[in-house]
């Protein structure tokens, strides 16, 4: 029913839940009118966003509905605050006491609703489709998937918010003119949960339906061999309110007194044979004193513990394998503390954070190839065998990179740090002017 109703009338798909009145600070998205609060005009050298006023289903819908999000628990105060979530607690003693305020417990899936908060307050948005460069489709698709990702739903299921959005965009004249080329849309999972193959697989086959393969994607892991996607960072919990305190936490985290050589935090994978985790996690309990081990076993590393920050900022180094896919959010959340990361696969960062991250991995990192730690090579002697000049020089680097790693809290940005969103943002634009001035697309 809701694929055969015409989706610009429609204002109200489902009916509220009864315990709707259990939201606490309830997300909200301001309104896409021409009355909403826009930036003055700045030097937009890649040119304009026009961002799609959708039917609320596509989103504000989704975030009325957040307890029904996730078949275990309500997701509304993880997605409160503008995606933000609630106010960190728990951090007094551990960080500066004028940087807790921006703090928070923010969850890893919530970088679609950060991104279309700021981006309606974009110095760079126009409200004239006919001046776009570009144009920005808030659909909330890792929400809409989220919820059908377990057990009983089917396929069906899984593909219909895509299936929507794909035919109300179809009736628009601008994507007609361009086949979707100028378009772009934030899409908060791995790529991976968009790319099913078989109808008996995981997720859903949005990225592979028609009128999705032009379309420039920003996600929390890509597809490396997919020119569309692009890999942005995971949402840390470090929000910063103005410039001064990116400057302050990049000065605390370069002063701090790290006690120990490195760390690990994660759960092991009991049930997979020859499980990498497990085998970090001994060597890193058979160096007593050198390495913290953060056992995430169950809930205890979710959204609402400084266990894992005050690992990271105790550590010269932290080991980041790759998690339930190729990338883990804790990448992000060591290099924020000014932690060094230690990689064991390529494509945990090297082949995804492009824009991001330094062009020389060995710049801000270290590699050790997975198999020769199987092998038995001893991470604390690799490590170890770093002069404290050329650690101190690796951070540097790391600290020099926090800046694009995080998402500020104002809606209009920082004042002159450009963060994680001004990097994504202007790097979407240049591609799609780049395409529009050089003709590199297909029909």
């Amino acid at each position: 029913m809701a694929r055969t109703l015409h989706l610009s009338h429609r204002r109200s798909h489902f009916p509220s839940h009864p315990h709707h009145h259990l939201l606490q600070n309830p997300p909200n998205i301001s309104s896409t009118s021409p009355s909403s609060s826009i930036s003055p005009p700045h030097n937009c050298s890649f040119g304009r966003i026009f961002v799609y006023n959708l039917p609320v289903v596509f989103n504000q819908e989704l975030l009325d509905n957040c307890v029904e999000l996730d078949p275990w628990h309500s997701r509304c105060r993880a997605l409160s605050n503008d995606g933000f979530g609630s106010k960190a607690t728990g951090l007094s003693g551990v960080i500066p006491e004028d940087l807790v305020p921006a703090w928070y417990w923010t969850d890893q899936f919530a970088m679609e609703i950060i991104y279309h908060n700021r981006i309606l307050n974009y110095k760079c948005r126009t409200m004239e489709p006919d001046s776009a460069t570009a144009f920005y489709i808030p659909f909330y698709a890792g929400l809409a998937v989220g919820k059908y990702l377990w057990f009983k739903y089917r396929w069906k299921d899984r593909d219909r918010y895509c299936e929507m959005i794909l035919k109300w965009l179809q009736e628009q004249p601008h994507w007609n003119s361009s086949g979707g080329w100028d378009h772009f849309i934030t899409m908060g999972r791995i790529t991976w949960d968009f790319r099913r193959t078989k109808d008996e697989d995981w997720g859903s086959k949005c990225i592979y339906l028609p009128g999705m393969r032009n379309i420039t994607r920003l996600l929390i892991e890509r597809n490396p061999w997919d020119y569309f996607d692009v890999a942005v960072p995971y949402p840390t919990g470090f929000h910063p309110r103005s410039d001064s305190d990116v400057l302050e936490w990049q000065d605390f985290v370069r002063n701090h007194n790290r006690k120990t050589l490195f760390c690990f935090a994660g759960a092991p994978r009991d049930t997979i044979k020859d499980d990498f985790r497990s085998l970090l996690l001994r060597q890193c309990m058979n160096v007593s004193g050198l390495c913290r081990a953060v056992d995430c076993a169950g809930t205890r590393c979710s959204n609402g513990t400084s266990l894992v920050l005050e690992a990271f900022l105790d550590s010269e180094f932290c080991l980041q394998p790759r998690g339930d896919s190729f990338t883990r959010r804790s990448i992000f959340d060591c290099m924020v503390a000014g932690s060094i990361p230690v990689f064991f696969w390529h494509r945990t960062a090297y082949l995804q954070y492009q824009w991001f991250l330094p062009s020389d991995p060995k710049s801000y990192s270290v590699f050790i190839h997975r198999n020769e730690v199987k092998n038995g090579t001893s991470i604390k002697s690799v490590l170890e065998s770093y002069s404290k000049e050329e650690v101190k020089k690796i951070r540097e680097k790391v600290i020099e990179y926090i800046p694009k790693l995080v998402y500020a809290k104002p809606k209009e940005g920082l004042e002159s740090i450009k963060d994680a969103f001004d990097v994504a943002i202007e790097g979407a634009l240049k591609r799609i002017k780049e395409q529009k001035q050089f003709g590199h697309k297909w029909k």
